[in-house]
């Protein structure tokens, strides 16, 4: 305080802007030793937290991944350094969740004064007078990393673009050919489901075809938040390390039970969006999915039929779906994974193209293997989720379009007692073939996703060649 009334009295004295530059500039000098003398404080503090609560400390440090490959990478069961010198066990990062399905793209790790660790690790220091020559190869070598973070950023970005924004209509389709027990056209194949798309954008606009969208992004958000409180109150684990017990497993697998029970209503309140008629309906508010499932929770609201199936009935098929589409999921993405990498020690590309070679190897496994798991856990649960998703909006007066041919409205005026007796019903009157009805839209989904990928890798592939 005493090093402030120069200052103070400058500017009390109508000093003008240039001329309060010296004084500002003697008062920094002043403060910089007690500013230097604060940041060893605050540091010594931390250190002395980190040896006082050892446990607690280890849990406070930030175990995102720096860039998307660190992250893939992060699958492993190595420890990693953290911040400070001290280890944290690394998590097993699973981003292919189907009811977690949080961002892979974070950003990095801000140090103690807000300055960002990756962009620190970066930048190389300045070099010395005379070696500009032995600075080189580290300025290489450091810009090529951070081109490869921005290589990995996008490629992992357009796979999620594709995944969650570009394939909602084929999403939206498929739910209205699955709940359309009046269908008589079953859209097993992509080649009808191109057509009575175009003629939904036709009726109702483009915004038809991603109605819904923001809903599903709350029930993700739903998830992720009800599965991190779950893990934390209840000690489950949100992951599987490699060095598993049964009883590890066991109870992975009931906080995802419980996360899909935890998140059912709101799932049910986005389908119903999702399905909805464009033509008939108002514009729903962003967080109407959230009223509804509470107020559906409470038995409270938009007062509906009654045929509409208790939460209770809902539970079983629910947690079903979700706990089987993930195990599925899980291992099949681990199979192919393993092949994946088994091939490629195998193979040993020219030197050309062994730079350019080891970073597409490093990205482009863990999508491939996310991609083939979710189509093989997709087709072999689309049964069980045609069920579900009647059940889900039976008794809700609901209209749906009519897949037929775009143009007309149909309502849902089912009367399943419960997954019994709905799946003895379509097995009954629609085939077989009725619990796949909408198939073709998941046929043109994963074709979509799969070129996106194709298209990003030889972009990427280009233009490492380039800048290489």
């Amino acid at each position: 305080m005493l090093l402030l009334p120069p200052l103070l009295a400058s500017v009390g004295g109508g000093m003008t802007i240039p001329r309060m530059l010296p004084a500002a500039a003697a008062a920094a000098r002043y403060f910089r030793p007690v500013i230097s003398c604060y940041r060893g404080v605050v540091h010594s503090s931390a250190d002395a937290c980190r040896f006082i609560f050892p446990r607690l400390s280890s849990s406070m440090y930030s175990r995102r991944p720096q860039d998307f490959s660190e992250g893939l990478s992060g699958r492993g069961c190595e420890d990693v350094s953290a911040v400070g010198g001290h280890a944290a066990s690394a998590r097993a990062w699973d981003c292919n969740d189907p009811w977690t399905t949080e961002s892979r793209f974070r950003a990095p790790v801000a140090g103690p004064w807000g300055e960002s660790a990756a962009a620190a690790a970066a930048t190389p220091p300045p070099a010395a007078p005379g070696t500009a020559g032995v600075a080189a190869p580290e300025n290489a070598a450091g810009s090529s990393d951070q081109l490869n973070r921005f290589a990995g950023f996008g490629i992992g970005l357009a796979s999620l673009f594709t995944e969650n924004v570009l394939a909602h209509p084929c999403i939206v389709f498929r739910r209205q050919c699955q709940v359309n027990y009046h269908a008589n056209n079953y859209h097993l194949t992509p080649f009808t489901v191109v057509n009575i798309m175009y003629n939904f954008s036709k009726t109702q606009g483009l915004k038809g075809l991603w109605k819904g969208m923001g809903s599903t992004f709350i029930v993700q958000g739903i998830a992720l938040g009800t599965e991190g409180v779950i893990s934390e109150f209840a000690r489950l684990p949100r992951e599987v390390s490699h060095k598993w017990s049964p009883k590890q497993i066991v109870g992975h697998v009931v906080l995802k039970g419980l996360t899909c029970a935890v998140a059912m209503p709101f799932y049910s309140a986005s389908l119903i969006e999702t399905v909805q008629s464009e033509i008939i309906r108002d514009n729903p508010g962003i967080f109407d999915c959230v009223k509804e499932g509470v107020c559906r929770l409470v038995g409270m609201g938009v007062p509906h039929s009654k045929r509409l199936l208790p939460l209770g009935v809902l539970i079983f098929p629910t947690v079903l779906h979700g706990v089987l589409h993930y195990i599925i999921s899980a291992i099949i993405q681990k199979l192919i994974l393993f092949f994946l990498r088994r091939k490629a020690s195998h193979q040993c590309p020219a030197d050309a193209s062994s730079s350019i070679q080891t970073v597409l190897d490093a990205y482009f496994p863990e999508l491939i293997a996310a991609f083939v798991a979710n189509l093989c856990a997709d087709v072999l649960v689309y049964p069980l989720e045609t069920v579900l998703h009647r059940l889900h909006i039976q008794g809700t007066r609901t209209i749906i379009d009519n897949t037929d041919h775009g143009y007309e409205v149909l309502p849902i005026n089912t009367q399943y007692e419960g997954m019994k007796d709905c799946i003895n019903v379509i097995k009954k009157e629609e085939g077989i073939f009725g619990f796949y009805k909408g198939f073709g839209a998941v046929l043109v989904q994963y074709t979509l996703h799969a070129a996106v990928l194709q298209i990003t890798r030889i972009i990427y592939s280009t233009w490492l060649q380039n800048t290489t």
